[in-house]
C-alpha cells in the first residue's frame, strides 16, 4: 500500500517523520493507529524541497536507516540537479546505522528501488519561477 501525508514513527529510536510517500504491506498497518511503524516500511520516497534541501539530503538520510527503513529514494527536481538516488542496505557505521549502498540515477533512467522498477522519463524539474 502506498501512503502519503501520514506519520511514521520508530518505536526504537523515537524518531518520527512524515514522508512524501511510503510503501507498507497492508497487513502491517494498525487500523487503530494514525501512525505507521517505520520498521514495517518497505520504501520511503522524498522529493527534495527547494526551500530546505538539507532536510531530505542530510537529516532524513541519517534518520531513515536508524528508523529501520530498508530503501530510501530521493528525487531531486531542482534545476541543475535532476537526479534520483536510491539508498539501501542499512548497516552499522560511524554514529549508528547508515545506508551502505547509494546509487545515483538521472531523470529519464529506469530506476530500481527495492522490489520496484520506476520509469522516470516523465519527471520534470521545478519551474524557475516556483
Amino acid at each position: 500500500m502506498a501512503l502519503s501525508d501520514t506519520d511514521t514513527e520508530d518505536p526504537v529510536t523515537g524518531l518520527s517523520k512524515v514522508p512524501d510517500l511510503m510503501a507498507v504491506a497492508e497487513a502491517d498497518l494498525d487500523p487503530g493507529s494514525r501512525k505507521v511503524n517505520s520498521r514495517d516500511l518497505l520504501l520511503v520516497v522524498e522529493v527534495v524541497s527547494r526551500s530546505n534541501a538539507e532536510n531530505d539530503l542530510v537529516t532524513k538520510l541519517s534518520h531513515y536507516p536508524r528508523m529501520g527503513v530498508p530503501v530510501y529514494l530521493v528525487v531531486d527536481a531542482r534545476r541543475g540537479e535532476s537526479t534520483i538516488t536510491v539508498h539501501s542496505e542499512p548497516k552499522e557505521g560511524p554514529g549508528g546505522l547508515i545506508y551502505r549502498s547509494s546509487i545515483p540515477y538521472n531523470f529519464g533512467d529506469t530506476v530500481t528501488a527495492g522490489r520496484w522498477v520506476l520509469e522516470t522519463a516523465d519527471l520534470v524539474t521545478y519551474p524557475e519561477d516556483w
